[in-house]
C-alpha cells in the first residue's frame, strides 16, 4: 500500500463548535498520536482524505508545518445518517516498523454445486510493516464442499505479514445449501372457491 500524502495544518481550537466550522471549511478534525509524544491536533482536506481513507488501514503521509509525518489510521468516526467523516485518531508510525493491524478478508472462487459458504471472519489480526501493509487477505473456496472448514491457520498471508489471530478460528464454513419451499399463498387458493361460488349464484339467478 502506497502512503498517501496529505497537507495538515496544527488546530487549537476543539469542541463541537469548531468541528461545525470545520466542516463547513470543508475540513476534518484529525489527531495524531503514539510513541509517547504529545498528541498533535490538525485539520485535514475534507475531499482529498475522504478519498485516501476508502481503503483499510490507510498509511498517510502528512506535512505539517514543513515537516512530514507518516501515520496509520487506527479509527474513523463518520456521521449516522450523512456518512461523512467528522473525526480521524491517526497512529505515529515509522518506515520498518511493525504495527498490528485488522485486515479484511476477501473470499474468491465458487463452492461446489449445492453447497453454500459462510464467512465467519470478515478481518483477520496480523502484523505487518507500517509502509508495507497488505490491503486484505485472500481465500479460495474453489470447488470446497460441504464440512469443509477454513482456519486462520490455513490463510495465505501477505509476504511479510505474521498471523495474530487465534490459529485455530474458523475464517469460512462451507455447507449445503438448503431449499427453502415457500407455502402457496391463502389468497390463492381461495381464488377457485370464489371463482365457483360466482359461477352457482350466476346459474341460480
Amino acid at each position: 500500500m502506497s502512503e498517501q500524502k496529505l497537507a495538515a495544518e496544527v488546530r487549537t481550537e476543539f469542541g463541537k463548535g469548531f468541528a461545525r466550522r470545520a466542516r463547513m471549511a470543508n475540513l476534518i478534525p484529525a489527531v495524531i498520536y503514539g510513541h509517547g509524544a504529545e498528541p498533535i491536533h490538525i485539520t485535514l482536506p475534507a475531499k482529498a482524505t475522504t478519498l485516501a481513507v476508502r481503503t483499510a488501514n490507510a498509511l498517510l503521509s502528512l506535512d505539517i508545518n514543513g515537516e512530514e509525518h507518516l501515520a496509520l489510521v487506527k479509527d474513523i468516526q463518520r456521521n449516522p445518517i450523512k456518512q461523512i467523516i467528522e473525526h480521524l485518531d491517526l497512529l505515529t508510525v515509522r518506515k520498518g516498523e511493525k504495527v498490528t493491524v485488522d485486515v479484511p478478508v476477501h473470499v474468491t472462487g465458487d463452492v461446489a454445486p449445492g453447497n453454500v459458504h459462510n464467512l465467519e471472519m470478515t478481518t483477520v489480526s496480523l502484523e505487518a510493516e507500517a509502509t508495507h501493509l497488505p490491503t486484505a487477505v485472500e481465500v479460495s473456496i474453489e470447488g470446497r464442499g460441504a464440512g469443509e472448514h477454513i482456519h486462520a491457520s490455513g490463510l495465505v498471508l501477505p509476504k511479510g505479514t505474521l498471523l495474530l489471530a487465534d490459529a485455530d478460528a474458523l475464517v469460512v464454513n462451507i455447507s449445503e445449501a438448503v431449499e427453502i419451499v415457500e407455502e402457496e399463498e391463502t389468497t390463492e387458493e381461495a381464488a377457485p372457491a370464489a371463482e365457483a361460488a360466482e359461477s352457482s349464484e350466476a346459474a341460480a339467478e
